[in-house]
């Protein structure tokens, strides 16, 4: 099995609450207080823990709020490589209103990094990265980091004979999606909404979806697209194919970490040797329980397995690449 080295260059610690009311200018008393150590490299490593995997966090981790995180990710088991980002680990908030089940999520931008920030945080990187490591970035990117950084850990990742899977938004997926230098990125994962900004027309259905995806591949872009459709499940497409991975109907109490519990699964299949049709089998199963839990707590490692015997795998007839 491959070693899985996780990289969040801005974390954060994340507050979550329950009150029964969400109203301006009251102090609205909270219930169900939680902490979570996050941000998406950090806890796509929280996922692969609860599948029984192990995987080291290499994450900028700063000040008082970053100790807090990285002692929680150590009580959790996780190996964690700490660079020592600048500033302070930021936090993010989300609120649950009882009334309505409505959650409201507030997200700090973290804060700003320099030319010497990133030198320095590549230096570290490269000596943290094994060899045939699954290197994962995922997340946002600090202000002050240009989207360039994505193609300069992939180079990291790769010159130690390893694969380098990528999970981002924004600018920072529209720069991946124009191609990095040094080559494709191994898998690059998306969702439905993101895939028509970068294309610029809307997709109805998975094959629609995969075709797109398969014009990403022919860019050279990445060599596996994981695409998700929501509540409708994922589309995974490679060169020599692709499949619709749908999940059971399941009660939603809170999306949040779906995403990176879906990024979790699917890196440890791949690095235990599976192929990504089973790998995307496992992630659309650990999203769909993750779905389940609230606020930022992520899936049960035993209800994930069980629902993957309950994901549906449909081939999808796609011309050749």
């Amino acid at each position: 099995m491959r070693e899985i080295l996780t990289v969040t260059l801005n974390p954060t610690l994340d507050v979550s609450a329950s009150t029964p009311l969400v109203a301006p200018h009251l102090k609205l008393r909270c219930a169900d207080e939680r902490l979570d150590p996050g941000g998406g490299g950090i806890n796509v490593s929280r996922a692969v823990a609860r599948l029984g995997g192990a995987s080291t966090a290499f994450a900028a981790l700063a000040g008082v709020t970053g100790d807090l995180a990285a002692a929680m990710l150590e009580g959790e088991g996780i190996g964690v490589a700490r660079f020592a980002g600048p500033g302070l680990t930021r936090q993010s908030f989300a609120v649950t209103e009882a009334q309505s089940g409505q959650q409201y999520r507030f997200v700090m931008a973290g804060p700003q990094w320099s030319e010497g920030d990133v030198a320095a945080m590549l230096d570290a990187l490269g000596q943290a990265i094994s060899a045939d490591a699954m290197v994962v970035l995922s997340g946002s990117l600090p202000p002050g980091v240009a989207p360039e950084v994505q193609g300069r850990i992939g180079a990291l990742a790769r010159a130690q004979g390893g694969r380098f899977l990528l999970d981002t938004s924004g600018p920072a997926l529209s720069a991946a999606a124009a191609g990095m230098p040094g080559g494709p990125v191994d898998v690059l994962r998306m969702d439905r909404a993101e895939a028509e900004e970068l294309a610029g027309r809307s997709f109805d259905t998975p094959e629609a979806l995969a075709l797109f995806g398969r014009v990403l591949l022919r860019a050279g872009v990445a060599d596996h697209l994981v695409m998700a459709l929501g509540a409708e499940g994922n589309v995974g497409v490679w060169a020599e194919g692709a499949v619709h991975c749908r999940p059971p109907v399941v009660k939603v109490v809170s999306a949040v970490g779906a995403g990176d519990s879906l990024m979790g699964a699917l890196t440890l299949a791949l690095a235990q040797g599976e192929s990504l049709a089973d790998a995307v089998r496992l992630g659309t199963a650990a999203a769909a329980a993750a779905v389940t839990t609230p606020a930022t707590e992520l899936f049960d490692g035993a209800t994930a397995r069980r629902l993957a015997a309950e994901v549906t795998v449909t081939p999808l007839d796609l011309p050749p690449l």
